[in-house]
């Protein structure tokens, strides 16, 4: 396969567990991923990772960022026969979190497995077919008979829960499908542009920082723009596409194998104030460079989301700030999938955006 180095670098930092709040296994990956790459290492009080490569110019600054952590759950009760009942983490579907293999990060780090369960269909009223069973009414099963058999494995309020499933390229092919590819694709991205960058000669000083806590209100893009303090950042994730049955193209306008998405809007009407109009001398600027190397690009308007440029933005005096997307399918489910060419042209063009940077 094309690209091996990319599609495993994908697959290590896609299987490590980062539910929002921590993603200290991600950042470890990451940081093993980033070896050799970087200059100069940073971290800040949050979790943020800086991995910082120096150019010509030390006061021009790009900030490029992908978040690390990936919806999940947080465990909330433990009943007396030991079923665990938990909460949402981040944005979810009901429907994705039944009968699903899941794993629980105790405070000591030991994972312990476990089912969720829920009513037989066998049992079910006509009513209960047509109803979706809200996580809140899920519980846990790790194989106990009592709630102190569960606290003896570690298990407690507040530990975070995650889905198990290993992921995987299909059938020997190009798509990938895993659990956290919002954003672990973006952080195999950013490996791969430093790769890139690897004895080209820059005059912008580049951060790519992993980032935490961007599935429960894109928190970190203000703190990492006031720390490092770009002219530019860039938030490479993941967007919604079309051409499946159920989500036609004029819906969701991105295909699979495309190439990456240029951000023009995003907005989440559910969160109201949460959004990124792109100025069109950062679109205008991406757009050239992707027509004069040929790279496959797409224009993305997204409507039901937003990525950390929201936060960074309106960071200190305002901050220059758009998006570069990947496409994927199935978002914020365990099955998520991606096309490896996309995510490669993802990081083609940002080696190429940077090698030509001029201040917009």
């Amino acid at each position: 396969m094309a690209h091996d180095l990319l599609a495993q670098t994908l697959f290590e930092l896609d299987n490590a567990f980062g539910v929002s709040g921590d993603e200290e296994d991600v950042a470890n990956v990451l940081k093993k991923q980033m070896e050799g790459l970087y200059d100069k290492y940073e971290t800040d009080s949050l979790g943020n990772q800086y991995f910082i490569k120096f150019g010509t110019d030390p006061d021009k600054r790009i900030l490029i960022s992908a978040h690390m952590d990936e919806i999940g759950y947080i465990v909330n009760y433990i009943e007396e026969n030991g079923l665990v009942r938990f909460l949402p983490v981040g944005y979810h579907d009901d429907r994705t979190a039944v009968n699903q293999d899941m794993v629980i990060k105790t405070d000591s780090g030991k994972m312990i497995y476990g089912v969720t369960g829920s009513k037989p269909a066998h049992i079910m009223t006509a009513e209960e077919h047509n109803q979706v069973i809200k996580i809140e009414e899920l519980y846990v099963d790790v194989g106990t008979e009592s709630r102190e058999e569960t606290l003896a494995l570690g298990v407690q309020i507040g530990d975070y829960m995650g889905f198990h499933r290993e992921g995987y390229f299909m059938n020997g092919g190009k798509y990938y499908t895993g659990k956290a590819v919002d954003d672990r694709a973006g952080c195999a991205a950013m490996v791969e542009i430093l790769r890139g960058l690897q004895g080209r000669k820059i005059e912008p000083t580049v951060c790519m920082a992993g980032s935490v806590m961007e599935e429960v209100g894109l928190r970190a893009g203000g703190p990492m723009v006031n720390r490092f303090k770009p002219e530019l950042m860039i938030a490479i994730d993941v967007t919604l596409t079309g051409g499946v049955p159920g989500v036609e193209e004029r819906q969701c306008s991105q295909i699979m194998g495309g190439g990456p998405g240029i951000k023009y809007y995003d907005w989440d009407p559910i969160l109201g104030a949460t959004g990124n109009n792109v100025p069109r001398k950062l679109t205008r600027k991406l757009i050239s460079v992707a027509e004069k190397h040929k790279i496959p690009f797409q224009r993305e308007v997204m409507i039901g989301g937003g990525t950390d440029a929201w936060s960074a933005s309106m960071a200190g005096e305002g901050v220059l700030a758009g998006g570069v997307c990947i496409p994927q399918r199935y978002m914020h489910t365990p099955v998520g999938t991606i096309n490896l060419n996309d995510l490669a042209g993802t990081a083609d063009l940002m080696v190429r955006f940077l090698e030509e940077y001029e201040t917009l």
